[in-house]
C-alpha cells in the first residue's frame, strides 16, 4: 500500500436510479405544463402561459432533489477518509477511526470512531454488492496500513 493512494468511491446503482427518475420526472412534468392550456373545469379560469413555466419549474426543482442523492462519495488516503453524504460532509484523520464497519442487512457501511459514533458512508450500499464490498476492503486496508504505522513509531523501528 502506497503513502499516496487515493481511494475515491461514489455508489453505482442510486445514480442509474436517480439519473432516470429525475429526466421521467422533468418530461412527465413538461407533458403535464403542455396540456395545461384553456379554461378550467367550471370555465371561472383559465390556464396561461405562466402556469406551463410553473410546472416545468416544478419538475426541475423535483429532479434537482432527486439528483441530491447522487452526491455520496467517499474518498481516503495514508492521512485520512473524506465522508461525503446527502447533507453533510466529514473529514477525518484515522486517528479518530476505530473501524469500518458493514454490518449484515445494513443498507451502507460506516465508520465506528473512537467517541463510539458510527458515522455512516452513504456511498457505500449495500445496492451495489460486489463494488461496495471491495471499497470497505480497500478503505479497511487502508486503515490497517494506518496502524502499522502507528506501532512502527512506538515501537522505534
Amino acid at each position: 500500500m502506497s503513502e499516496t493512494e487515493l481511494i475515491r468511491l461514489k455508489p453505482r446503482r442510486i445514480r442509474v436510479v436517480c439519473w432516470s427518475s429525475a429526466v421521467a420526472l422533468v418530461v412527465v412534468f413538461g407533458l403535464v405544463a403542455t396540456s395545461l392550456s384553456g379554461p378550467t373545469g367550471d370555465g371561472y379560469g383559465s390556464f396561461q402561459r405562466g402556469d406551463q413555466i410553473a410546472m416545468v419549474g416544478l419538475g426541475i426543482f423535483g429532479a434537482l432533489g432527486f439528483l441530491l442523492f447522487t452526491r455520496p462519495r467517499v474518498e481516503a488516503d495514508a492521512r485520512g477518509v473524506r465522508v461525503r453524504n446527502v447533507i453533510s460532509s466529514y473529514e477525518l484523520p484515522w486517528e479518530v477511526v476505530r473501524g469500518v464497519r458493514f454490518d449484515r442487512g445494513a443498507p451502507w457501511a460506516s465508520l465506528e470512531l473512537h467517541d463510539d459514533d458510527l458515522l455512516p458512508m452513504i456511498a457505500l450500499q449495500a445496492a451495489d454488492k460486489e463494488s461496495a464490498v471491495e471499497g470497505v476492503r480497500a478503505l479497511r486496508r487502508l486503515h490497517q496500513a494506518h496502524l502499522a504505522r502507528l506501532t512502527e513509531r512506538a515501537t522505534g523501528r
